[in-house]
């Protein structure tokens, strides 16, 4: 019988995200914190002749435009092996969301490889492999929260001592990564965040002065697109968030709370507007 392995993909969050200046090789650089939350996907690894890509969502694609077929082409050519893998997906983080879905999968894929394989591949082995195949993808690899440099790919591992409690709302509509850093202008930036600052206040537990940092820059260019993710925003501030944030360059937002209770009570109420609303916590699991 061929062997399997099951692993979670837990999405992520920027809970704060700057971007610093367009790079000569037409990268921006960025500086943001990055945490895993507790909303995952699951996949189902299982040795097998060639790579095949199974899901319950018909939103991805099966074949080489999904990254975790890539990852998984990649990881097998790396460390030349001649079979290939299976993998079911079982998608429950939404498609096209700022939340890393198909990054965090891609990174499962790895891990998943490399124990579906028995190579006992460290970071150092596995990284290189995550950072071909994007931005996000070495940080759901590593995991946790980390203060991201770069692209996203020089990472600095935290340790906040407290788990978070956040409605996460992802609106009906996807947004272009691509199209949002082509309109992004620096110059009219007014507000960033201090990431170091937000770090501090969230060791202490002090939700309000997190808030003070908890900025994306990206929602110059993305709210000016798309009003409804400040409508969004501006609906959690009403229900009782301490702060809201749009993830990554969109459109979830993601409000911060003080206790289950409200955030229960917010995400009940959100769902008579949206279908994907979700109450999540910090990511605590670990199977990398």
């Amino acid at each position: 019988m061929a062997k399997l392995i099951e692993i979670n993909a837990p999405a992520k969050v920027n809970l704060t995200l700057d971007v610093k200046y367009k790079r000569p090789d037409g990268y921006h650089e960025l500086e943001t914190v990055m945490h895993q939350i507790d909303l995952c996907d699951r996949l189902i690894l299982e040795q097998n002749r060639d790579i095949i890509i199974e899901s319950n969502s018909t939103q991805i694609p099966r074949g080489k435009d999904n990254l975790a077929c890539r990852a998984a082409a990649e990881f097998l050519g790396i460390f030349g092996i001649k079979e290939g893998v299976k993998i079911f997906i079982e998608k429950t983080i939404p498609v096209g969301a700022g939340l890393a879905g198909g990054s965090t999968d891609a990174a499962a894929v790895i891990s998943g490889l490399n124990r579906l394989y028995d190579l006992g591949a460290g970071m150092d082995d596995l990284m290189p492999i995550a950072a071909s195949l994007g931005s996000d993808v070495p940080f759901c690899l590593q995991g946790g929260t980390a203060l991201a440099a770069g692209r996203g790919e020089i990472l600095q591992p935290v340790y906040p001592a407290h788990a978070l409690t956040l409605v996460l709302v992802k609106p009906p509509f996807e947004v272009s990564t691509a199209q949002v850093y082509g309109h992004l202008d620096l110059t009219v930036v007014k507000d960033r965040p201090d990431a170091r600052e937000l770090l501090v206040a969230w060791d202490h537990n002090n939700l309000e002065d997190m808030a003070l940092n908890m900025i994306n820059v990206l929602e110059n260019v993305t709210i000016y697109r798309f009003p409804e993710i400040g409508r969004i925003k501006n609906r959690l501030l009403d229900l009782g968030a301490k702060a809201v944030l749009m993830s990554g360059s969109g459109p979830s937002v993601f409000g911060l709370f003080d206790n289950m209770d409200r955030a229960a009570s917010a995400r009940d109420q959100m769902r008579d507007m949206y279908q994907e609303v979700f109450v999540v916590s910090s990511y605590m699991g670990s199977d990398r």
